[in-house]
């Protein structure tokens, strides 16, 4: 049998894309997954470039792995994800060792790659897009967990100025709802709960065929009605497309958690229209007061780009001054970070780096002290919880997460697992909060 290792960098897609591979070479080629990398077989390094300095960071890992091959010729190395569709041909140029380049959208023919690199000596490159057959084979569940992900599509129709994600995971090509609710339902028979819709933007799913026609609120619904799952999340979600029929499934589905992840990037109009995001400000808060005004308890999180090329001390001042006035609960800040083949990479760079550093450290400051308020405020107050498993020291404890994925501990019964019980907050603990469980 034989032996995989799987180093996964990036997003959640990428992790629920490595969870794939791992299924599919476990049933279609008989191999074991293993965490020490010395002992594999095969070598897969799953990648993101939403970052700059992605490909270094490839090569940096591809050469502690070039070590192995030379002792034992017969490993074979694969690389695949964001950065194996951006530079596909120039990692073997590099790298002549890897035997294996594979894309985004065709990890379900890595076995057969296998299979054909055995009897191949040149390096086998597939890298496709416009296909989501990756997610026919994956029916094979083993999952510890109570929670899971599930790409519901891949790919980006925007064009915002900054962003790689276009490049290499294609345009957006959503699943069949059909597949979607199979899989879910295979999940709940491993006693999954707890799920995460991921898509580049899930807002924009929107499966048709010659009978149904499914936009993103009415898979919502659909998934609703499995009664074993608990708890719907979905990540990540553009404002643009953050539609009232999104915002009004809040009043009907319950299993929809009081979290949103919103991104706005920056609080300046200005910098939006650079950035070619397709909203303003206004627009975001209008969102933002919608939503809460169904879910007043809702916590909304964002991402924000600092130093994008423009980008003045005034403009800066104005996301400092939609984070006070949302309120953010825990969110993401990031020094702008130039991608090769974007339209923000010919713009004029006029922010220093000092001065970027400058900006995120306050940022990161605030959005930390905001974070802290939130945790302070939720002391004293009675929580929905979904208890996932018993503490591995504390024999009588429970661990469990709130709506806004803060982890909690509490006194209770093991029959309280993969259920949702009330539990009133009486501490705060450096990463985690401690409670007891109420009727």
């Amino acid at each position: 049998m034989k032996k995989i290792y799987i180093k996964t960098w990036g997003c959640q897609m990428n992790e629920y894309d490595s969870f794939i591979i791992k299924n599919i070479l476990e049933k279609k080629i008989n191999c074991k997954n293993t965490t020490e990398y010395k002992k594999a077989d095969i070598l897969i390094l799953n990648t993101c470039s939403i970052r700059e300095k992605s490909q270094e960071k490839l090569f940096h890992q591809l050469g502690r792995w070039k070590t192995l091959k030379k002792k034992n010729p017969k490993i074979i190395i694969a690389v695949g994800g964001c950065v194996a569709n951006q530079e596909e041909k120039k990692i073997y140029k590099r790298a002549p060792y890897v035997d294996i380049i594979f894309g985004t959208q065709t990890i379900h023919k890595l076995p057969k790659m296998i299979y054909e690199k055995k009897k191949n000596k040149n390096v086998l490159i597939n890298t496709q897009l416009k296909t989501v057959k990756k997610f026919n084979v994956n029916t094979f569940y083993k999952q510890k967990n109570l929670s899971a992900y599930i790409t519901i599509m891949e790919g980006c129709n925007k064009k915002c100025t900054f962003c790689i994600v276009p490049n290499t995971r294609g345009k957006e090509i959503s699943r069949s709802h059909k597949d979607i609710i199979l899989e879910i339902k295979n999940m709940v028979k491993n006693n999954i709960k707890e799920i995460t819709l991921l898509g580049q933007n899930v807002n924009s799913y929107f499966y048709k065929n010659k009978i149904y026609t499914y936009t993103f609120s009415k898979l919502l619904y659909k998934i609703s009605e499995i009664d074993e799952i608990k708890r719907i999340r979905f990540i990540t979600s553009h404002p643009k497309d953050f539609s009232n029929k999104i915002i009004d499934s809040y009043k009907k589905i319950p299993k929809l958690v009081d979290f949103l992840h919103l991104p706005i990037q920056s609080g300046s109009n200005k910098i939006l229209k650079l950035m070619k995001r397709g909203y303003n400000v206004e627009r975001y808060k209008k969102i933002i007061k919608k939503i809460l005004k169904i879910r007043p308890n809702m916590k909304i999180s964002s991402d924000f780009i600092i130093g994008f090329p423009g980008e003045t001390k005034k403009d800066f001042e104005k996301t400092l001054k939609i984070i006070s006035e949302i309120n953010f609960d825990n969110s993401f800040s990031f020094i702008y970070s130039k991608r090769p083949n974007t339209i923000a990479s010919t713009m004029l760079d006029n922010v220093t780096l000092q001065e970027k550093k400058e900006r995120l450290y306050k940022i990161q400051k605030i959005l930390l002290y905001k974070k802290n308020q939130w945790n302070r405020r939720t002391i004293g107050t009675i929580q929905n919880i979904l208890v996932h498993k018993k503490h591995e020291k504390l024999s009588k404890k429970l661990i469990g997460t709130t709506e806004n994925n803060r982890t909690v501990y509490f006194s209770g019964s093991e029959n309280k697992i993969g259920k949702i019980v009330k539990v009133e907050i009486t501490k705060m603990k450096k990463k985690y909060f401690e409670g007891k469980m109420v009727d």
